[in-house]
């Protein structure tokens, strides 16, 4: 594990530490998670398609990996507490700091454990770690509008729709129009929020 993963899996331990118990937990997505990834992303390929595209070869995976700098853009594995069976993936992409704040979320549920709650549970999470622990004050998911089980989950959580950006990704070979579906901060962070995350 590199050194940046390191720091970012001590960050979420020490924020697990601090919340109830779930019966998921987070942790970093790392190189050795490369089999059970690819494998679940195998095996997903009917629930993702045509939404998303994600690395399902070995050498795809390692390119998606090294797209995360883990400053801007961090990957995250929700996983079953009793198990450590890995059954969803929530990123928090495009990290802007300064006067934005803002991160944008992509995220996957995993066939073999879908439609269990797991990925309601593994988002609450995320929302609790980005607006808590990274002091976020807003998050984004950009969802093509046919994604029906997508638009519940963020739903269920509080996001609120902001509007349509047509031709908004490049999704599977198409520019594809997207909801914009968005949640603020409870928290009012800090006075001077261009000031650097402490």
């Amino acid at each position: 594990m590199t050194e940046g993963l390191v720091q970012i899996a001590a960050e979420v331990e020490e924020f697990l530490a601090g919340q109830p118990l779930s019966r998921v937990t987070l942790r970093p997505l790392t190189r050795h998670d490369e089999a059970e990834f690819t494998a679940l992303v195998r095996a997903s390929a009917d629930l993702h398609h045509p939404w998303m595209s994600l690395p399902d070869t070995e050498e795809g995976f390692r390119a998606y990996l090294a797209r995360f700098d883990l400053v801007t853009a961090r990957p995250l594995l929700v996983c079953v507490r009793e198990t450590g069976d890995i059954t969803g993936l929530i990123n928090i992409n495009s990290i802007i700091r300064g006067r934005f704040q803002n991160g944008s979320l992509g995220y996957a549920a995993f066939a073999p454990s879908a439609g269990r709650g797991y990925m309601t549970e593994g988002l609450d999470m995320v929302l609790r770690y980005a607006f808590g622990q990274l002091r976020l004050h807003r998050l984004e998911a950009q969802i093509q509008p046919g994604n029906t089980p997508s638009i519940k989950l963020v739903r269920r959580l509080g996001f609120r729709f902001e509007g349509l950006s047509p031709a908004l990704l490049f999704i599977n070979g198409a520019w594809e129009d997207h909801e914009r579906w968005a949640i603020h901060n409870p928290q009012p962070w800090p006075a001077h929020p261009s000031l650097p995350n402490p």
